[in-house]
């Protein structure tokens, strides 16, 4: 990382003086902008103690000099001016530049004319003199708002005819401003301009948007510290294999003395649950949108809703929706997770859908015995679907069943719905994903592939595609774009039908089934596994990870059972054996 202001500078503007005498800005003006008396009751320079009159000062790097700066700074905003100034002595530094200081005081206290004549000081220093009409506008909008506060609408006037519009800057803005004339009482004119009012609050945040117009050298951007402190946190979050919680953007729970570091045994890598309901194999699972229940699918004909305990995260029989012939290899959540549409394996024509809430088949939809209905995907607006399988049939249709639209020739292996609420990507026997728009009867190619894709999601921002391609294993594919991004290592991928899945918190991680009976996790962005789970003992079909609870996890195989996946129960003494890691990330 590089603090800013780590360029050369002009004389006038140096930050240090490195060993010169600085006793008339000492004893004038604080480094940090506050009138003092000579000494302030601190040490002399001359002391003793100091030891100054007889060593000769180590000339500073420039990195040293900015340490100093912004160690200045983060003091001076705890209120330790007095040891902000003995540190500016003993160092030979200058935390700003006395015309910078000269004006954030003026600023603080509302002197606006005072102020602005600080400008033509400041604009001799700045890489962009232009940058003046933009600190001018600024500082008149604050002061008309406190004119206008404090009941001087005359005054108030005068600032936007006489002194704002001349600057010919931001008329749009300066249209909105003169509307605050009609806020009869303060309360409404804070309200509408979203202000807090003439005050610290306010003058502060004001001076943090000035101070960006600022060279470093002249005036450091507001709390800098605090900023490269965080910027270090979260890279080392973003770097963490096993980080799965929510990015806390402040530093107060943060402890600066140690790397940030997430267990393994925090990561849902272990079994906290062996479902066996189903009697034959289990083809499907999928975690409803609000994380609350849990639909698999299964060859013994049925379908289990699961209810998800919100505190212990177990898992329990909620209801049973039986009756399909051929078996259950696909489902699919309505957007509301009201309703669950079951799809068969190839030789089935028909297509369930279900009233989770009640338990009860909404409808039964079959265009032809001829058909194939083997994949489904909702609509952004509930209201619709669309369902498609290999034998040509690719249908457009409503919550009754009822037949909207159908495009015809298309082989389809697996849908989604873009968020647009037109287009539908559908992947197809040609070994590549194609849009189709139902509006205007359009489609384009999007991905192709040189092996089958046997099944592909697609992530909450609607970029990324994950594919499982038979032999070649997980790939992810930048949808707009249009390129393959990362072709992820160890899974067991032949001409199964696997489904994995985007999960964790923010979509880090993915985690796929494979014909190895295991199922693999990989961070997003490397190629190799962090965890290879073991405890099935067939080919793992599908893996669900829950969108609301990243350390919540589901898989489904042919050993007929679910397992359930989550931290270790027991964090001080849990077992590892299932787990195997790698611990490296690509860059």
């Amino acid at each position: 990382m590089q603090a800013n202001g780590t360029g050369a500078q002009e004389p006038e503007q140096e930050s240090c003086r490195n060993g010169e005498s600085s006793t008339s800005a000492a004893g004038a003006v604080h480094s940090n902008g506050l009138l003092s008396s000579a000494n302030n009751g601190l040490p002399s320079t001359e002391s003793p103690a100091s030891d100054s009159s007889t060593k000769k000062k180590k000339r500073l790097s420039q990195s040293d000099e900015d340490v100093i700066r912004l160690i200045g700074q983060h003091l001076h905003g705890l209120g330790l001016d007095q040891t902000v100034d003995l540190l500016m002595q003993e160092s030979g530094c200058r935390l700003e530049h006395p015309a910078a200081t000269k004006f954030r005081n003026h600023v603080m206290e509302g002197e606006w004319e005072k102020a602005e004549s600080d400008l033509n000081e400041l604009k001799a220093l700045m890489h962009s003199p232009s940058a003046v009409v933009r600190m001018k506008f600024l500082l008149l909008q604050q002061k008309y708002l406190e004119y206008l506060e404090d009941g001087k609408i005359l005054e108030a006037l005068q600032v936007l005819r006489a002194e704002l519009t001349p600057l010919k800057y931001n008329t749009e803005r300066i249209h909105v401003l003169s509307g605050y004339l009609m806020c009869s009482l303060p309360d409404d004119l804070r309200a509408k301009a979203e202000w807090e009012g003439k005050g610290t609050a306010s003058r502060s945040k004001l001076l943090d948007k000035l101070q960006t117009f600022l060279p470093p050298s002249v005036m450091l951007p507001p709390r800098r510290l605090q900023t490269l402190l965080r910027q270090a946190v979260e890279l080392q979050r973003d770097r963490c294999l096993y980080h799965n919680t929510k990015l806390d953007s402040g530093l107060d729970n943060v402890s600066l003395l140690i790397d940030h570091v997430c267990s393994r045994k925090q990561f849902p890598c272990y079994t906290q649950q062996i479902l066996t309901e189903h009697c034959n194999e289990v083809w499907f699972c999928k975690f409803s949108n609000d994380g609350t229940k849990l639909a698999s699918g299964s060859k013994d004909t049925t379908v289990i809703i699961w209810q998800v305990d919100p505190d212990s995260h177990q898992l329990k029989q909620l209801k049973t929706l039986e009756g399909h012939a051929y078996g259950v290899s696909y489902l699919a959540w309505s957007p509301d997770d009201t309703y669950l549409i079951a799809c068969g394996p190839d030789d089935c024509s028909e297509l369930w859908l279900w009233n989770v809430q009640t338990g009860e088949l909404r409808t039964k939809m079959s265009q032809s015995h001829e058909d194939s209905l083997t994949s489904v995907a909702w609509n952004p607006d509930g209201k619709r679907f669309v369902t498609g399988g290999q034998r040509g049939q690719f249908y457009q249709c409503d919550l009754d069943g009822n037949l909207l639209d159908s495009w015809e020739g298309v082989r389809v292996q697996c849908l989604w719905c873009v968020s647009d609420g037109r287009t539908v990507l559908a992947s197809d026997t040609h070994q590549r994903i194609r849009g189709y728009n139902f509006e205007d009867l359009t489609d384009r190619n999007i991905v192709q592939e040189d092996h089958p894709i046997m099944s592909f999601t697609v992530s909450k921002s609607g970029r990324l595609a994950l594919l499982n391609v038979a032999t070649q294993g997980v790939h992810l594919w930048d949808l707009q774009d249009r390129v393959l991004v990362r072709k992820y290592q160890g899974v067991t991928q032949g001409f199964y039908t696997i489904h994995s899945c985007f999960g964790g918190y923010n979509e880090d991680f993915i985690a796929s089934g494979s014909e190895d009976h295991k199922v693999y996790i990989w961070h997003k962005r490397s190629e190799l596994p962090i965890a290879e789970l073991t405890g099935h003992t067939r080919t793992v079909n599908c893996v669900s990870w829950n969108p609301v609870l990243p350390g919540l996890m589901a898989s489904a195989s042919d050993d007929g059972t679910l397992r359930v996946w989550g931290p270790a129960p027991f964090l001080d003494s849990q077992e590892t054996e299932g787990l195997t890691e790698n611990y490296s990330m690509d860059s």
